[in-house]
């Protein structure tokens, strides 16, 4: 079995294709972006979201390293993705749900911003598209994000979607685990 990481990265893998479009909704510290980038080629786009300049700075820092010209960075929340991505289909997007790894982790996603990034890129996602979540819900508020977020999905119509729960269960300290969204129509 594939660990998380891994296992949310095939998940886009599948789906994401040379030309396309996808996003990353939390940035964090670039890692997903730099694999959204290298799976849309230099013909794709990848947009970035992140609220905190220290993850754009680290993000664009890699990226650079990288010599990656087709990811926009952008600060901003990802509840605002319809502001900078529209008329076009998105082929993925990926969320790390809870505090920047290595920042401060009073700042935190929630559930009220998420579901509402959710809704605006799966009103963008291509037949086939994929939103995949990787919550974190072991600090102070992920417990609540984590329980809205799974309410929502599945709540999601089973005729336009079909939702994945991907998780090990014998793992102490509150382990990730995956939601993975696909659009069916």
């Amino acid at each position: 079995m594939k660990a998380i990481i891994p296992y949310s990265h095939q998940l886009l893998q599948e789906v994401i294709k040379p030309g396309d479009v996808a996003i990353d909704a939390t940035c964090g510290n670039g890692n997903d972006a730099l694999l959204l980038s290298k799976l849309v080629a230099e013909n794709g786009r990848v947009f970035a979201f992140d609220i905190q300049q220290q993850a754009i700075t680290r993000s664009r820092e890699m990226l650079e390293q990288q010599n990656i010209k087709n990811v926009d960075l952008i600060l901003d929340g990802h509840e605002h993705v319809q502001k900078y991505v529209h008329d076009t289909a998105v082929a993925g997007a990926i969320f790390n749900l809870g505090y920047l790894p290595k920042g401060d982790h009073s700042i935190v996603t929630t559930s009220d911003t998420t579901i509402e990034a959710i809704r605006e890129i799966s009103a963008l996602l291509k037949k086939g598209g994929r939103i995949i979540l990787v919550i974190y819900h072991g600090h102070p508020g992920g417990a609540e994000e984590k329980d809205n977020v799974l309410h929502f999905c599945q709540e999601l119509n089973q005729k336009h979607y079909q939702v994945l729960q991907y998780q090990f269960i014998n793992q102490v300290n509150q382990p990730p685990f995956i939601v993975a969204i696909e659009k069916l129509i």
